[in-house]
């Protein structure tokens, strides 16, 4: 797998994942709002929080693909001329 498959793989997928986790994070606040036994919203949100860091970290990735992509197709640079020293 490349690193620009990688990469259009991990960016969308992590912020699904984002986009899940902060849902679920406003479901547990649900909970909690309605009086439901603190063991089930703390659960819930324990749960929301997990999947949230998981799609920052699969956006990260996603981010770092990118990166190794683009060092990966950008030409090659002539090296600078060196300058004498003083």
């Amino acid at each position: 797998m490349t690193h620009k498959s990688k990469w259009l793989l991990f960016a969308p997928a992590g912020l699904v994942v984002v986009g899940f986790g902060t849902c679920l994070v406003q479901w547990a606040s649900e909970m909690k709002r309605n009086g439901e036994p603190t063991t089930q919203w703390v659960a819930a949100g324990t749960l929301a929080l997990g999947v949230f860091n998981a799609g920052l970290s699969l956006f990260g990735r996603g981010v770092a693909e990118s990166v190794l992509y683009q060092l990966k197709e950008k030409p090659a640079e002539t090296p600078a001329a060196e300058y004498p020293a003083d």
